[in-house]
């Protein structure tokens, strides 16, 4: 007799569990660079971008996808089938399968910790040349192409994509790409990713364990400095987010420390949750008879 599945406190909190973040930033700001400060031998580069200029010497693996259609096969290789899918659908046992069968055995990628995909950018680029070929990218009524049958498929596609790379518990997994500064119609700067459609880009920090902005910030004497802010309230508008409670609002641009912080112990949920109130300034005292001899 089969017994409801219920996972403990303690496999819970003993089972092996991945970060899942994204990293967003100016062109040049340094962002494949990071590669640098995580260990080479654990480390997978899935480079979208051919940018590994910034890298070179960097002795870690590398995959290449050059089409939308080998980012999902390496996505289903790297997270395994996804068992609530159809036979016929992408990610599904029968895709897993068929993938191991052009890779090989995918115990191969057990010696990997992290996968570090640069950039997230280029694969909707990639995501949205193979939607345009799609039948749904194409009016019935018309025969022509329809960009808004193109870009809703666009956005299902990735959305998919994150998903099952989010669900690959034993990895870290890392997207790194564009952030866009903009300025609204009241002059406001704005900040965005760069990715084409509007779906992935408000979805994306809903899927994703961090969310991190690499960026320029200048102290008040005026002197710049390259840092990651990782907090949601932030002065500078940046988006960021940080699920686990650990990081402060500024921290060092180096990835692999960052991690080693995430993973590191937890605080009490008394101090996760704590709220605190600013206080407001304080209002200036009336001048009155009775204490203006006392000042």
């Amino acid at each position: 007799m089969s017994t409801l599945p219920i996972i403990s406190a303690d496999e819970r909190l003993s089972e092996q569990r991945g970060i899942k973040g994204c990293i967003f930033g100016a062109s040049g700001i340094g962002k494949t660079s990071l590669l640098w400060t995580l260990e080479a031998f654990s480390t997978l580069f899935m480079d979208l971008e051919a940018g590994d200029l910034a890298i070179e010497g960097w002795q870690g693996d590398t995959i290449r996808p050059r089409t939308w259609a080998d980012c999902r096969d390496f996505a289903v290789f790297i997270g395994g089938p996804n068992p609530a899918l159809r036979e016929d659908q992408v990610y599904s046992q029968a895709h897993f399968d068929a993938v191991c069968e052009s890779f090989g055995d995918p115990a191969g990628l057990d010696k990997y910790e992290t996968v570090f995909i640069d950039s997230i950018t280029v694969a909707g680029r990639l995501c949205l040349q193979w939607a345009k070929g799609q039948p749904q990218a194409i009016s019935e009524r018309t025969g022509k192409p329809d960009m808004r049958g193109a870009y809703g498929l666009h956005g299902q596609e990735m959305i998919a994509w994150l998903t099952h790379l989010q669900h690959t518990r034993g990895k870290n997994v890392w997207f790194v790409g564009i952030l866009d500064e903009k300025f609204d119609d009241f002059n406001r700067k704005t900040f965005a990713p760069q990715i084409d459609g509007s779906k992935t880009g408000n979805e994306l920090p809903g899927i994703v364990d961090e969310v991190i902005a690499m960026a320029e910030i200048s102290e008040s004497d005026g002197a710049p400095y390259r840092a990651f802010v990782c907090q949601t309230l932030n002065p500078h508008g940046y988006p960021a987010k940080d699920r686990s409670g650990r990081l402060d609002m500024i921290e060092e641009p180096h990835l692999g420390r960052l991690m080693a912080k995430i993973s590191g112990p937890v605080r009490p949920a008394n101090e996760r949750l704590e709220f605190s109130r600013p206080q407001p300034p304080a209002a200036d005292t009336p001048v009155t008879p009775e204490n203006e001899g006392a000042s």
